[in-house]
């Protein structure tokens, strides 16, 4: 399991830009899948054989001056530079923002008062375990029949990786695996201990399915995206979902699912027995 984060993220970053988003020509020889290391370098004004050792993990702590290079050069977006820099900060082993804080389980009334509103839409709150600590009747009426909501504390990246309904209820379990990684390497990842001891469970249970992710998929989760359930009831579904972040003292983050089409949204009025377009569908 690599503890070269900042090293993955910056390689998976660089592959992931192609050389015409940087107004670079490609040429008919280029072999490489996105930017080579000497492009980047060239773009952030540092030496190839530094940039190598970022990636490599030889050197962990670059200066907020190269950070801001290498943020312009890979074309971050605001949310993924801060997770850079989060990353140099994490990379001194035993650093974690959280401290020893125990994830946040406890819904404030407010919140709670919000997600109740959201109904019949499903919804649903995760903390930084990904334990589903809040949720609308909507949400219990799509996840409860796959099994997602089993257990006193039901943890989404233990039942994606460790319950053999996950496959069939997820078509995309590949992707829906990797999204669970990468929400899980947020922040400190192994330096914080609950965090930690979740991953050494998972590693049990799951074996190569979650370490090899560990080291291949960066943080950062997509924030939004289509993504498909299998629903006993009422078949496969497209759902269109927004995940936002609430306060750092509330250690939870919100997920919202609306239809992504027309059938979708048919569906789900079935299931909550609603009249017809009872969701609104936001994309065809």
């Amino acid at each position: 399991m690599s503890d070269n984060e900042l090293g993955l993220f910056l390689r998976s970053r660089r592959t992931a830009i192609t050389p015409a988003e940087v107004g670079l020509p490609t040429g008919p020889r280029r072999r490489t899948s996105g930017l080579r290391r000497a492009e980047v370098a060239m773009l952030a004004g540092v030496s190839v054989e530094y940039l190598t050792r970022l990636e490599q993990g030889r050197d962990r702590h670059p200066s907020t001056q190269v950070l801001s290079a290498l943020g312009e050069a890979l074309r971050l977006t605001p949310s993924q530079r801060v997770h850079l820099y989060r990353l140099t900060k994490a990379s001194g082993g035993g650093f974690s923002c959280m401290g020893d804080a125990v994830p946040g389980r406890d819904v404030r009334p407010t919140v709670r008062a919000l997600v109740d509103r959201l109904e019949p839409t499903p919804a649903m709150l995760l903390n930084r375990l990904n334990e589903i600590v809040g949720r609308t009747a909507g949400f219990e009426r799509l996840a409860g029949p796959i099994g997602l909501l089993d257990g006193v504390m039901p943890n989404f990246a233990r039942y994606v990786f460790a319950d053999e309904r996950a496959r069939i209820a997820y078509p995309d379990w590949e992707h829906v695996a990797d999204e669970q990684v990468a929400m899980l390497k947020q922040g400190p990842f192994r330096a914080d201990r609950h965090v930690a001891g979740l991953a050494d469970e998972l590693t049990m249970l799951a074996g190569e399915a979650f370490t090899g992710r560990t080291g291949t998929v960066p943080g950062l989760p997509r924030s939004n995206g289509i993504v498909r359930w299998v629903h006993p009831e009422v078949g496969e579904l497209r759902l269109a979902y927004e995940m936002l972040d609430l306060a750092a003292e509330d250690d939870q983050r919100l997920v919202v699912y609306l239809p992504a089409d027309a059938a979708t949204g048919g569906a789900l009025d079935r299931l909550h027995r609603r009249r017809p377009h009872g969701l609104r569908v936001v994309s065809g």
